[in-house]
């Protein structure tokens, strides 16, 4: 996704990351392949359960997120949702792209303007 951020936030959307390590094992991540978007921790594994994208148990370990990506508009509706139970199987970048593009802008009152 990171190859992607800068048209995606172009499109006037936000890109972060959502994982069940822990945030200092995320700073060390992000840092070593610089990245430039928000790595949220979901320590307690309540997001990705809530999204269905929780593993029961995979390789032998418990409760880890699988490989996913939502596009969700300003008003919380999930407009675009990939998963995948294959963590070596990578999301069509241009479908994410294209999904944001169809969110409707932002209008110049959501924006505080």
């Amino acid at each position: 996704m990171g190859q992607r951020a800068e048209e995606i936030r172009a499109l006037g959307a936000d890109v972060l990351a959502v994982a069940v390590t822990a945030t200092f094992a995320q700073q060390a991540f992000a840092a070593d392949l610089g990245v430039d978007f928000p790595l949220l921790s979901d320590w307690d594994r309540t997001v990705c359960h809530d999204y269905g994208v929780r593993y029961d148990v995979w390789k032998g370990h418990r409760g880890l997120a699988k490989r996913s990506v939502f596009v969700i508009d300003r008003g919380g509706t999930v407009r675009y949702r990939w998963v995948t139970d294959d963590a070596l199987v990578l999301p069509d970048l241009d479908e994410v792209v294209a999904a944001v593009a169809s969110c409707e802008p932002m209008t110049a009152r959501q924006s505080g303007s």
